[in-house]
């Protein structure tokens, strides 16, 4: 009963809440317009079309038609979340919970481990040789092992990387709009206000981006 009564008083980080928030504001925008979709889309409904249509098309002409397809739905949706998480941080009393290392973090472990499991499901054992580098002879087995030290340790860092640029990037803008809202509040602040917009969108890119090309290594077949 104690420990019930103390975690009660624990409270949630504004990260977690404000991720939380994002969320529900995702499923109710596709519940809204599901409810009434229209065959000319207009409005949201046609926002969310063009995003939809530029994540499927990145998907399929980095990792082709059949598995562009099986990772488009992940990969959209990485998209649309982070980009709804850093704009938050826009709006004046919201945090962007991307400007958390724990947040970024939560999004980049799943593209690490869905790109070794996806490239363990399609080429079984020989994944291995995504690893050892072009040379494969008894000869070369000094190289073979460095290689595959070397590309250990780069799969390692990737969740690193993914969850440091997108940390990084948002709290910074976050920090820049604070101090120059402080120094100059009139005019300064609108003009990072629309480099923040920009920000927003480019992160949320790469962020999908870089997933879209990991999950492409694991697939494609080891040259």
């Amino acid at each position: 009963m104690n420990e019930v009564t103390l975690l009660s008083f624990i409270p949630i980080p504004d990260f977690v809440s404000f991720s939380f928030l994002a969320t529900l504001i995702l499923i109710t925008v596709a519940l809204v317009i599901r409810s009434s979709i229209k065959l000319v889309p207009t409005g949201i409904q046609n926002v969310l079309e063009t995003i939809t249509e530029a994540m499927l098309n990145l998907s399929e002409e980095n990792v082709g038609p059949h598995f562009g397809e099986t990772f488009f739905p992940f990969i959209a949706t990485i998209f649309v979340y982070i980009l709804v998480c850093n704009f938050m941080g826009l709006i004046p009393g919201f945090v962007s919970p991307t400007s958390n290392i724990n947040m970024t973090a939560s999004m980049a472990l799943p593209v690490f481990f869905a790109t070794h499991y996806y490239g363990i499901k399609v080429h079984g054992f020989k994944y291995l040789k995504h690893f050892l580098g072009p040379m494969r002879s008894i000869y070369a087995l000094p190289l073979m092992i460095l290689m595959f030290l070397i590309e250990f340790i780069g799969h390692l860092a990737r969740p690193i990387t993914l969850s440091v640029r997108l940390f990084g990037n948002m709290l910074a803008k976050h920090l820049l709009l604070i101090v120059l809202g402080i120094l100059v509040p009139a005019i300064i602040p609108m003009a990072i206000l629309g480099l923040g917009v920009l920000i927003s969108v480019v992160q949320a890119f790469v962020f999908a981006l870089l997933t879209t090309l990991y999950l492409a290594g694991a697939v494609e077949e080891a040259h």
